[in-house]
């Protein structure tokens, strides 16, 4: 082999170890930026900082706003409007979350609430016995298929929690895993909270003077194991809709529902 081949084929060698390198580094540092915003949202702290708001203990979570499956028709994190998408009918939502109870196959609940936004349908799913709200479900208007709500309903939920991260894309075994809900779910979970509905109102009303001037907070909070969900209006609207922890009185904002358009009970 002469000198000058040998030349040339060690130069191809160390440029094909800088690519190496170079890709290497590049899925390192990509894997970094974007790894952890699958699992945290942007938050406030109590130092007014940004932190994970969604996993983290930050004051307030405002949810993940951009979807793992976002778009039209797909199950995302959404504050945006489909204004292509024609919203539920009450009688669709019930007939949605309907089936999906069923399909869970645990005994003593039923539809509560239901609220239609232009994004999708809002549903209570409560026990029956108590009174007392199970969990929470949304509806996408074009698929009619009900869903567990993201947020507070998977992070905050101590009795039916892990049966939502189960069926998180419709189903009992979505994209967390199948989970068994019977083995998972304590025995007995105590409805009994530090945060009274009273200072949940309060808490919810302080936030919105500060975050959505103008806007009324409602004074019947849904109380679910761990946490309470209400709506607030503007103008005599419901406008939005948000969740307050019930032993640390964190807040989180609902930022997927959109406008509303009407509800029953």
């Amino acid at each position: 082999m002469n000198k000058a081949l040998s030349t040339i084929l060690i130069v191809i060698a160390v440029l094909a170890l800088a690519s190496g390198v170079f890709f290497a580094g590049s899925m390192y540092a990509r894997a970094n930026a974007y790894g952890p915003s699958m699992m945290f949202s942007t938050g406030l702290n109590n130092n007014n900082a940004y932190g994970p708001g969604m996993m983290g203990n930050s004051r307030v979570g405002y949810g993940m706003r951009s979807g793992m499956m976002n778009g039209r028709g797909g199950y995302g994190w959404n504050n945006g409007t489909n204004a292509n998408v024609t919203p539920l009918t009450v009688d669709q939502a019930k007939a949605s979350a309907g089936k999906y109870i069923q399909s869970l196959n645990v005994q003593g609940l039923e539809i509560g609430e239901v609220m239609i936004f232009n994004n999708n349908a809002y549903v209570v799913v409560k026990e029956s016995d108590s009174g007392l709200g199970a969990f929470e479900l949304l509806v996408d208007p074009t698929s009619q298929v009900a869903y567990p709500e993201y947020g507070p309903n998977m992070m905050w939920n101590l009795k039916y929690g892990g049966l939502n991260h189960g069926g998180m894309m419709g189903g009992t075994g979505g994209v967390m895993g199948n989970w068994n809900y019977q083995s998972i779910t304590p025995a007995t979970v105590s409805a009994d909270m530090p945060v009274t509905k009273d200072q949940t109102i309060k808490n919810a009303q302080a936030f919105l003077d500060q975050n959505q001037p103008g806007t009324i907070a409602a004074t019947d909070p849904v109380q679910f194991y761990g946490y309470y969900t209400l709506d607030f209006s503007k103008g005599g609207k419901v406008f939005g809709m948000l969740s307050v922890n019930g032993y640390n009185g964190q807040i989180f904002l609902h930022t997927w529902h959109g406008t509303f358009v009407e509800e029953a009970e």
